[in-house]
């Protein structure tokens, strides 16, 4: 198998100026350079930089995929997005890191060891960035549910204890965003740890009160704080606006909501849901193949049924398809009988069927493939 590596930089708050493009150009002469992004593939060798300085310097998001598992996203975003505590909280593996810089957080998130080692081609590895993208707007506004899912990449691992209780109890993993989703599958994360993870969540029934709360919380909102709040996103400020809010509303909540938060649930806890997830999948997965299999055998019942007005043309399009020669056409003329088959034993009579099939048999005997086919399908004796 050939080597094969993709790495993708994205600039979001701010476009490559023309003397830093010209460095980029310098360490990679190959890769496709714009002033908001830088693209290269790997078939041999490697890039001859370390992606963490370009993510200090230059941008705010990279993904590197190779197709022997290796997988990374890194984001860079300002750290007044979020604190230390909470960072620490969930960086507790090699599969969610941060790295604090002078004016920014360095996250990354890594697959680490995986058994898929031909997932990531140079089909998948382009369209990886379009998909994870959207999380560093989404941390920006507050919404740590990323971090949770490189938190629950360990878990799925097993590399924490039974013991270890989440990092925190957020709300709303049930209903997660495409960007979100998109990462739990670009980590491998267990399908049903983190259906258990969501589905023990309590957002629906805390939205009503949380929406009346909220109202209360704007209607004491002095006017002249509403006002410099409107400033800023008049002048385009409108992200650190809305961080500002977030803030005063979570210290608001904080300190006026007596109901305490849902408690943290600890990893074996976690495993436990995940088992009644896997079995409502199980019993709905099971369901869908059933209503998948009903209806594949009401269409082809349908078909047999009108293949029965009109035997001897049914008869005409094997023939016809048998005549053509080649691979393909043979298959199509191999479900035609079968199909043919089917649909004298239930509409008409078997004996029929073989008195029509060795006259079929008699003119096209000789092209082996198709009789060959005819053998596997059960419709013709070796020999």
């Amino acid at each position: 198998m050939s080597e094969y590596q993709y790495l993708e930089f994205l600039a979001v708050d701010r476009p490559l100026t023309e003397r830093e493009m010209d460095h980029l150009r310098a360490v990679s002469s190959r890769a496709q350079i714009t002033p908001v992004s830088f693209v290269n593939e790997y078939n041999w060798g490697g890039l001859k930089a370390n992606p963490r300085d370009f993510m200090r310097h230059f941008f705010d998001a990279h993904l590197f995929v190779a197709n022997w598992g290796d997988a990374i996203f890194m984001l860079r975003l300002s750290r007044e997005a979020i604190d230390r505590k909470t960072l620490k909280a969930f960086c507790s593996s090699p599969h969610l890191e941060f790295e604090k810089l002078p004016e920014h957080w360095l996250l990354t998130w890594s697959l680490g060891e995986t058994e898929v080692y031909d997932r990531f081609d140079y089909v998948e590895g382009p369209g990886w960035m379009t998909r994870l993208a959207p999380l560093r707007e989404e941390l920006l506004r507050g919404d740590l549910r990323s971090l949770y899912i490189g938190w629950l990449r360990a878990v799925t691992t097993e590399e924490t204890d039974p013991d270890e209780l989440e990092p925190l109890a957020l709300d709303g993993l049930d209903q997660l965003t495409a960007a979100q989703q998109a990462l739990a599958e670009f980590l491998e994360v267990d399908i049903d740890l983190l259906a258990g993870a969501g589905g023990d969540s309590s957002a629906k029934q805390k939205n009503a009160e949380d929406d009346a709360a909220l109202d209360l919380w704007l209607d004491e909102l002095p006017r002249a704080e509403v006002r410099g709040y409107l400033r800023q996103m008049l002048a385009g400020q409108g992200m650190a606006a809305e961080r500002a809010l977030k803030r005063r509303h979570a210290a608001w909540k904080a300190r006026f909501s007596p109901e305490p938060e849902r408690g943290r649930r600890s990893v074996a806890e976690l495993w436990q849901l995940a088992e009644q997830a896997k079995q409502v999948r199980l019993i709905e997965e099971d369901k869908a193949r059933r209503e998948a299999e009903a209806e594949r055998k009401k269409r082809r019942d349908a078909r047999l049924a009108n293949m029965a007005q009109d035997f001897p043309r049914a008869w005409k399009m094997a023939h016809e398809e048998a005549c053509k020669g080649h691979a393909h056409a043979y298959d199509a003329a191999c479900r035609q009988l079968v199909d043919l088959r089917d649909a004298y034993k239930q509409y008409a009579a078997p004996a029929a069927f073989q008195k029509e099939f060795q006259k079929f048999m008699a003119e096209h005997q000789r092209r082996r493939a198709l009789v060959k086919r005819l053998v596997e399908a059960g419709l013709r004796r070796v020999g």
